[in-house]
This record gives C-alpha cells, structure tokens and sequence, in this order.
C-alpha cells in the first residue's frame, strides 16, 4: 500500500529525513516512534506530498508521489490524515465539518456527504453531537470528529501524526479506542505516537527513527519489545526510558 525508498529532505542546510525506506502492506498498522526532531512527522506527512522530498521515491497504492504528472490532489482525497490539533473549521458545524470536503473535492451530493459524514460520526460515539461546533466539544471528542471526518472520505489508508500528543490523558483513551477498532476491522493505518500501549495492542510492526532522520529499526513489535538483546543500542536506550514508567 506505501512504498519508501532512500526518501531525504533537507530543510535549507539541516537533514531532516535521511534514506528512509519502508513498505507497509494492506491491512498492516505500522507506528512510527522516537525522540522529538528524529523526523517523524515529516516522514508521514511526506507520504501524502504535504511535505516533498528532495530526493528518493514514494508509492502509495502503486500511485508514484515523485512523479511530477500525478494527480496529488486526487490523491490526497483518499489518503486520510488526522493531525495533532485537530484542524476542525471553528465556523462550521460538526456536519458541515464531515460533508464540505466530500462536496467539494469528491463531487458527492449534499445529501450523499451527510448520509456518509453522521454514519462515520455514529461510527465514532458522537452522533448525539452532529449539530454542535467544534468549540463545544472537548478536545478528545474534536480529535474523533477529525477522524470520522477522515473516514468520510473513503480512505485507502489512514496516517496519524500524534493524534493524542495534545489531548488531557483522561480524553486519550477515546480517541485510541476509535483507532484500535479501525485497526481490528483492517484499515491500513501508519502512526506517530508515544502511546506505546497502542502499539504493543494493535501495531503490526514498530519504525524506531534517531535524530536526523534515519530508521533505525523496522521490525515486528513482538521483536520491537520482547527482543531488546537484538536491537541497537540507540534503540534500547529509549525503550530503557519509555518502558520502565
């Protein structure tokens, strides 16, 4: 479904995405994780060209995203992206946060794109707030507005750059549950996070990224957690730190 292969990105002089190469299959729920400026949300915004890259290649369902004649809009439209702050339009209701991009940038009917957004709402436990505006809404319940907004679109895939790095740990576990459910029913998904209980839960497979953006692990997340002898030592350091809270 996603194809890398030896991406780099350069902001001015500074690296910020070195050689990275990486596939993930149909179906796989692959997270991405390591320390903050390691490269990696810029590496999964890369994958729906909301960052170019100044060298390598990227396939997202055999599509090329190096190529300059790809349609990247048409693209984007089935590439669902759910970010750290929501990006909810303020002015709009939650309906009208579901349907406008349906209408616009897939041609549906507005009564299509509701029928579509409030089943995908429903599909997230908020159904009961269709009529009310983001501000109404605690962060927790904006973020799952965000990715029944996403999945309004029909995804093919589905990226998260850190959905809950912004949210009260009590609204956390809402907005995982919605991603592990996505996960069970096989939506391929790719995941920056520090939840490390997710991924043990759901990831299929664990991309660990080092300043200056290099993948320095891409591996099974039984092999991520339980084989600490067999990763580097770089790895190891963080899982010291993140695992022994």
């Amino acid at each position: 479904m996603i194809e890398l292969k030896n991406v780099s990105k350069w902001y001015g002089s500074y690296q910020v995405l070195t050689d990275c190469s990486a596939r993930i299959g149909r179906g796989e729920v692959v997270v991405v994780c390591g320390p903050s400026g390691s490269g990696k949300s810029t590496l999964i915004k890369t994958i729906n060209a909301l960052e170019p890259i100044q060298s390598g290649e990227i396939w997202v369902d055999r599509v090329p995203l190096h190529d300059p004649h790809t349609n990247l809009p048409k693209l984007r439209a089935h590439v669902g992206m759910v970010f750290q702050h929501f990006e909810l339009f303020p002015h709009l209701s939650v309906t009208e946060n579901l349907t406008i991009a349906q209408i616009k940038v897939l041609g549906r009917t507005a009564d299509e794109a509701k029928q579509r957004g409030l089943k995908m709402l429903d599909r997230v436990g908020l159904i009961a707030h269709k009529d009310k505006f983001p501000g109404q809404l605690s962060g927790g319940q904006q973020q799952r507005v965000a990715i029944a907004r996403a999945l309004s679109m029909d995804p093919i895939v589905m990226l998260f750059d850190e959905p809950t790095s912004a949210l009260d740990p009590e609204m956390v576990g809402e907005v995982l549950d919605v991603m592990v459910g996505l996960a069970q029913e096989g939506m391929t998904m790719m995941c920056v996070t520090h939840e490390m209980g997710f991924a043990r839960k759901v990831a299929s497979r664990v991309i660990f990224m080092d300043v200056g953006g290099k993948i320095l692990e891409d591996c099974s997340k039984d092999d991520f957690f339980n084989h600490p002898e067999a990763r580097q030592s770089r790895t190891k350091e963080f899982l010291n730190k993140i695992l022994q809270h």
